[in-house]
């Protein structure tokens, strides 16, 4: 029974209702490693999915889940009965905002400066 335990049945729900899952974990996997596995298992039919780890953020009992955690150590105390799936939040950061992060390598884009005598 103790290894059941430290499995932690999660599925995914993506921002238009539907899932991903549900799908059994370790205790000990990270939160990195859940983003990963949502990163492949995406569907290929929905739009603005995530391309890399960076743009997907995970929510449960309304905390953004960070990186560096487990499973084990985000759990909520609701998780603790058995035959439990938890649900997590997906949510995919837009491409617009990382576009608008670069600054513009052009050279010929005229430049102002003011001087003040």
């Amino acid at each position: 029974m103790a290894g059941n335990q430290d499995q932690l049945e999660i599925k995914f729900r993506l921002i238009d209702g539907s899932d991903i899952g549900p799908k059994s974990f370790p205790a000990a996997t990270s939160i990195a490693t859940l983003k990963e596995s949502i990163v492949a298992q995406w569907p290929k039919d929905k739009e603005n999915g995530p391309r890399t780890v960076k743009d997907v953020k995970l929510i449960s009992a309304g905390k953004i889940l960070e990186n560096n955690k487990t499973v084990g150590e985000c759990q909520s105390p609701l998780c603790d009965a058995p035959d439990t799936v938890t649900t997590m939040h997906v949510v995919v950061q837009p491409p617009t905002m990382e576009k608008d992060k670069k600054p513009p390598n052009d050279e010929k884009q005229q430049k102002c400066v003011c001087v003040i005598l």
